[in-house]
């Protein structure tokens, strides 16, 4: 992590009690920088080699933890968009939402009781997670939700673009609101076409039965990538 990123995400923390329970505490940089050796190698806590002098697993996950109920990843999100705007680099004429899914670490499906009765064959719902995500053109994340695997995408669209904090940076009110939103077949829904221009934003969403945007290129590779830094 270079001087650079530090300056802008130490200020932030917050001290670490000077009683706190469990391991002697390292560096709040360390302690960073191992929280992003874990996620970016995508390792257990645990695995956290020791001799990078990062502190242990447990160490780093109390510090993130820590610094989550702090609000510091809400400030953050705050601050680096708003440099981003100032030095032009928000792209907001569209906006492409998209969703994720992130298996379980047993991985398979589980069976889906219907008013507490077993399912039947066939009636199965995937663990794990999903990952709902609105990015700005360039691929920058704007708002992303996380909710259990089932939960379908068009279910969360209103909430990602109502999530977008205000992000200022330049002269004037800070912005919110892309100009255009793009979605694939997942999100085709009356409410996803009305409401959104309710806020004056043009919904671009693939109508099922028509071309996907998953075909229109450089939208569609720009979501992928971003979701890709993200796991």
């Amino acid at each position: 992590m270079d001087d650079g990123l530090w300056a802008r995400i130490g200020p932030l923390l917050p001290s670490w009690p000077e009683k706190a329970p469990g391991p002697r505490p390292v560096a709040d940089r360390h302690c960073l920088q191992g929280i992003l050796y874990v996620l970016c190698n995508g390792i257990a806590w645990q695995l956290l080699p020791l001799e990078l002098g990062f502190g242990s697993g447990q160490t780093c996950r109390r510090g993130l933890e820590r610094w989550q109920r702090a609000g510091v990843v809400d400030q953050l999100h705050r601050i680096l968009p708003a440099e981003l705007k100032a030095a032009g680099r928000l792209d907001w004429s569209r906006a492409r939402v998209d969703g994720s899914h992130t298996r379980a670490k047993r991985g398979g499906l589980r069976r889906r009781s219907v008013a507490g009765r077993p399912a039947e064959d066939g009636q199965q719902t995937p663990t794990g997670s999903r990952h709902h995500l609105i990015c700005d053109g360039r691929g920058t994340p704007l708002k992303v939700i996380m909710t259990a695997a089932n939960v379908n995408d068009v279910t969360q669209t209103l909430a990602l673009v109502d999530g977008i904090p205000p992000v200022a940076g330049r002269p004037g009110r800070p912005r919110r609101h892309p100009e255009a939103l793009l979605g694939d077949q997942d999100y085709d829904s009356h409410a996803n076409r009305d409401e959104p221009r309710k806020r004056r934003i043009l919904p671009v969403i693939s109508r099922k039965g028509a071309p996907n945007i998953q075909g229109r290129g450089k939208p569609r590779n720009v979501v992928e990538q971003t979701f890709a830094l993200l796991r």
